[in-house]
């Protein structure tokens, strides 16, 4: 039962955040990518204030697979390389920490843009 608890709270979290952005495109005039960027800009205040990783434990993928986690990832990356790197490490550790995820996200689209035609919307 504990587990079933774990993946409720994970779909709650995960469609509450969702339903945040939808609300915030139906109701406003902000454009879909100035959304993105501010659940982005959320994570990374979260994580810079210390209490993403909080949510994280209790929320899990609910939090860690919208933009929120991608922009938190940037900030721990970068915090964690000013320590070792000093200064130059604002530029750097953002990068080194999600270059997986950059790395995917560049390779899957290219297989999609070979796969699907594109158009534009009329």
């Amino acid at each position: 039962m504990p587990i079933f608890l774990d993946y409720l709270w994970v779909f709650l979290i995960g469609g509450a955040v969702c339903m945040i952005g939808e609300l915030l495109i139906i109701t406003t005039n902000i454009t879909s990518a100035r959304i993105l960027v501010t659940f982005e800009l959320v994570g990374v205040f979260l994580q810079a204030v210390g209490v993403y990783d909080y949510i994280s434990d209790f929320a899990g993928a609910g939090v860690n697979v919208p933009i929120i986690g991608f922009g938190a990832s940037l900030a721990k990356g970068a915090i964690g390389a000013v320590k070792t790197n000093g200064l130059l490490g604002i530029f750097t550790g953002g990068f080194t920490a999600t270059a997986g995820g950059i790395a995917a996200a560049i390779f899957f689209a290219f297989i999609f843009a070979l796969i699907f035609k594109s158009h534009t919307k009329k």
